[in-house]
Formats: structure tokens, C-alpha cells, sequence
């Protein structure tokens, strides 16, 4: 994520930022513009008064997205559209009841990691298509809770469910520990969900399934008997780390695609995180990325791991340093890398088409 500043008096903003702390301007994000602007009021209307965009510019004129409070939403809808919900919140088509405040509480966390994926998806050029004007290419969000049910999260025909307990920390670490995971994060469910929507998109009608079988394996392989064998601790698992981005990803191709196209997402994310922030490594750092795998053959993604993989070395032992665990605990072997190079280019054909 980038780094934003205020409009009017040039203080550090962030994503989430609604009003800035230290002049008080109000602050919305404009989805088309993928920009932070500052605004102000006039009348029923919020105009924008920060010019560095033309699809932003100083006098356009915006309202707050309905779910301002309900979701935190700081995102702005044009004044001539007639929806009341922005082009993040109207993705969603199930959510918990008003009278349910603590999954209103955790639905409200969702939707902000919702907004990150949807900033970062624009960024890289992926299409975002509202289930509601193609219901065959389209994307829907149902983020539900599970108390009193049961709810699986997941992707299906287009339809991402979130269980809406991954919002408590403490469930989702106890679940994390239990499936011996490096990291469990809300916006990471909703990476690798949307990795699901995105496969038939950008593998399956851009022509690269041969591609995708030479490197992932063969996705006809019974999705069912695979998930028994998985969960029953199949064989291959030990070892996952050789081959691929998690254990999880053993479990079938498709599932081996969604979890390395979230932890493409998850470096992409990271660099340009870096970037904004000015942050750089030189040595010993910047020479261990560059040793830390050596490629099976050329890949386009090599100068990319070379930088995230210094940058992860220096903030490993960083977080070493003052007694904490790696914040970057992942091995990227060859095999890895190779995927990894797949999800890369099939994202950058889809932005240059």
C-alpha cells in the first residue's frame, strides 16, 4: 500500500483515514482515481479540493458511501451515480443482521481488508466485474457468521464466502496453530479466494491451461477425493515446502493456484509498501535475495524475488532483534518460484489486454 498525504496541509494520511489528524479535513478515497483526496462539504455534497488527479480533480463533486458507519467506508460515490453504496460495498450481497453487533463488528473488519484487496486488484490491472451486471463473469462477497451455523469459507461460481469468525483474533490463531500455518489473516482468506475467481479469467479464456498444468498439475484430478485424502493427512505433506507456497496448497492445483496467486498478491503488496516508504536494503541483504534460489529457467518474476527476498532477509532479522519470530516465515524454493512466475505473467497479460 502506498503512502497518501493530506491535501491540505500535506500530512501523512493512510488507506483507512477519513479525516486527517492533523488539520481535520475530511478525507475520502476515490475508487477511479485510486487516490485519497481531501474534501469538503457543500451543501448535501463533498467536494474534492485536492487537484493532483483528473479523475479527482478540485471541484468534483462526491457523497459518502452508505455504509460510512456500518463498515467504516471511506470510500466517496460520485454525485451522478445513483447507487448510495460505493463500488467496494456494493460487491457485497450477504451480510450479518443489525441486530447482530459483534458480527457487524467483525463484518466491518472484513470489509476494510476488502477494500485493500480491491485498491491493490485495480493497481495491478485485474478486472473487478459487479455479479449484479455479469452474473457469469462477475464477483459477489457473502461475509457471514457462524454462530448458531455453519459456514464454510470459500469461492463458488463467482460467490466468495468469508466466515466472519476469522475476524477474532483469537480463533484465527488457535486455527492457525491447529493447521500449522505460517499466517492467518482476513485480507490472506480473501487473496486466496479471489485467486479462485480469477483462474477461468486468466488461465482457462486466456488460453494458458497447458501452462498451468505443466507447472501446477492436472486441475481434473477429483477435487473431492482430494480434499478427503488432504484432510485425512495425505501423503506428500511432509515435505510440501520443497514444491510449494504452503501445505495446503498439496491439496490440488486449483488449491495450489489459489494460495501462490494470494502470496503473489502478498509480495506485489509488500513491495510497493516498500517502495512508497523508501524503504531499501544494501548489503549483506541486498546479495542474500539474490542467492536465496536459483531458477529452474528463465522466469520473468526473477528480478521481483531478488528485491523481496532481500527486503524479507533484513526485516527477519530485524523482528529477531528485539525478540519477535520472522515476519516473513517462508522458504520460496525453484518449484515455488516457477508457479509464482505463472501467476505473474498471467496478471500482467490480462492488465496489458
Amino acid at each position: 500500500m502506498e503512502a497518501f498525504r493530506c491535501g491540505s496541509c500535506g500530512q501523512l494520511v493512510f488507506f483507512e483515514n477519513s479525516v486527517c489528524l492533523n488539520c481535520g479535513s475530511a478525507l475520502g478515497y476515490v475508487p477511479d482515481a485510486q487516490r485519497l483526496v481531501t474534501v469538503h462539504q457543500d451543501g448535501d455534497d463533498w467536494v474534492a479540493t485536492d487537484d493532483a488527479d483528473p479523475l479527482a480533480s478540485a471541484g468534483a463533486r462526491f457523497r459518502w458511501c452508505g455504509n460510512l458507519h456500518l463498515a467504516r467506508c471511506n470510500w466517496l460515490v460520485p454525485v451522478t451515480e445513483a447507487e448510495t453504496l460505493c463500488a467496494s460495498c456494493r460487491l457485497t450481497s450477504v451480510r450479518p443482521n443489525d441486530d447482530e453487533p459483534e458480527a457487524l463488528d467483525a463484518f466491518a473488519d472484513a470489509e476494510t481488508a476488502k477494500r485493500r484487496l480491491l485498491h491493490q486488484l485495480a493497481g495491478l490491472g485485474l478486472p473487478i466485474i459487479d455479479r449484479t451486471v455479469d452474473a457469469d463473469r462477475g464477483v459477489t462477497f457473502e461475509f457471514l457468521s457462524s454462530r448458531g451455523r455453519s459456514v464454510t469459507t470459500g469461492h463458488e461460481g463467482g460467490v466468495i464466502t468469508l466466515d466472519l469468525s476469522e475476524s477474532d483474533d483469537a480463533h484465527r490463531e488457535f486455527v492457525r496453530q491447529q493447521l500449522g500455518e505460517q499466517y492467518r489473516t482476513v485480507l490472506g482468506h480473501l487473496r486466496h479466494e479471489i485467486g479462485h475467481y480469477y483462474w477461468p479469467l486468466i488461465v482457462v479464456e486466456a488460453g494458458r491451461l497447458d501452462e498451468f498444468r505443466d507447472v501446477f498439475g492436472d486441475e481434473r484430478a477429483s477435487y473431492q477425493e482430494a480434499l478427503e485424502q488432504h484432510y485425512a493427512g495425505g501423503a506428500g505433506e511432509a515435505d510440501w515446502s520443497a514444491t510449494h507456497v504452503s501445505m495446503y496448497a498439496t491439496m490440488h492445483p486449483w488449491e495450489d493456484w489459489a494460495e501462490t496467486f494470494a502470496h503473489y498478491l502478498h509480495i506485489s503488496a509488500g513491495l510497493e509498501t516498500a517502495d512508497s516508504w523508501g524503504l531499501a536494503v544494501g548489503e549483506p541483504s541486498a546479495s542474500a535475495g539474490t542467492q536465496a534460489w536459483t531458477a529452474p529457467g528463465p522466469v520473468e518474476i526473477g528480478p521481483m524475488i531478488d528485491r523481496w527476498l532481500g527486503l524479507t532477509i533484513a526485516l527477519n532479522s530485524m523482528s529477531r532483534s528485539i525478540g519477535e519470530g520472522d515476519l516473513y516465515p517462508f522458504v520460496l524454493n525453484p518449484a515455488v518460484v516457477a508457479k509464482l512466475d505463472v501467476v505473474h505473467r498471467a496478471i500482467t497479460a490480462s492488465a496489458a489486454g
